[in-house]
């Protein structure tokens, strides 16, 4: 079995290719090889790899820059979606694509359920939703993703930039009124896989259990780090609100998703995001 994976550098792509089950031949392209945004590149890769499934991990994540690049939003989440989804069905290949909590307003009081109405309140997140009805559209039998605050040991992100200042010496200043569930890639990989074995199709909701601030998240992250040898004295972490950081796009205040679905397909919940991140940084310290 042939899987291609888009965006294929990411954390995610990595972290999907390494818990693939024996028997699959993992094909992960990066931009520089696959630019999802031009339909006959990723038609002619398609058809020449002949996967049996495809992993959109590709998408434009720049929240803020989306703001005052929409263009290039729209043409990655939205069009390099669909042009994804055709590139799949064309070669009768399976699809599943990974969509965000940004889909979301943030004024919920519970978590948000897959069926849940969308609202986003950013142009990253109107052109994820967008890119989730456009791949639908082009393969009804797809599988929709969503999942929130991805990290890993590799690249950018939350994790590895909070280490770096730590390491640095210098105080994290941390949003501590949005809440959401960190997520380990290596947990959603694993949830990917179970997804694509059990043949589901439609949207499904997937992160680590529990919920969690971003000031949450940091304040673990230090104690997990001093706890691991990965830093050698306490950091400062200082919490603020989202009025003390403007920034050019809203980001939604609550945006913990509902994966009772998922869990109960699965046969287990997801780890909570604490033992989850300290796995991770058991890792890191090896």
């Amino acid at each position: 079995m042939k899987a291609l994976v888009t965006g294929g550098d990411g954390q995610l792509a990595r972290a999907f290719a390494a818990a693939a089950p024996t028997g699959w031949t993992i094909t992960a392209l990066p931009r520089a090889a696959l630019d999802i945004g031009e339909e006959a590149a990723v038609l002619a890769i398609a058809t020449r790899i002949g996967p049996d499934l495809i992993l959109n991990a590709a998408a434009f994540t720049a929240v803020d820059l989306a703001e005052s690049e929409p263009k290039s939003a729209w043409r990655v989440n939205r069009d390099g979606a669909a042009q994804v989804a055709r590139a799949a069905v064309a070669c009768g290949a399976r699809v599943v694509h990974i969509s965000t909590d940004f889909v979301f307003d943030g004024a919920a009081s519970r978590p948000y359920r897959p069926d849940d109405p969308a609202a986003p309140l950013s142009i990253y997140g109107a052109s994820k939703l967008a890119g989730e009805a456009a791949m639908l559209a082009a393969a009804p039998g797809g599988l929709i993703v969503r999942t929130a605050w991805l990290y890993s040991p590799l690249g950018a992100n939350f994790l590895t930039t909070m280490l770096r200042l730590m390491r640095e010496g210098g105080e994290a200043r941390v949003v501590a009124d949005q809440i959401g569930t960190p997520t380990s890639t290596a947990s959603l990989a694993a949830a990917l896989w179970g997804l694509i074995e059990a043949r589901v199709c439609g949207v499904w909701h997937f992160t680590d259990s529990g919920v969690a601030s971003w000031y949450d998240f940091a304040q673990a992250i230090a104690e997990e780090a001093l706890a691991a040898g990965l830093i050698h004295a306490p950091p400062r972490v200082i919490p603020i609100t989202t009025a003390d950081r403007p920034a050019p796009a809203r980001r939604p205040a609550f945006s913990v998703l509902d994966k009772t679905r998922t869990s109960n397909l699965l046969g287990h919940a997801a780890p909570h995001w604490r033992v989850a991140l300290r796995r991770v940084m058991a890792e890191m310290k090896v």
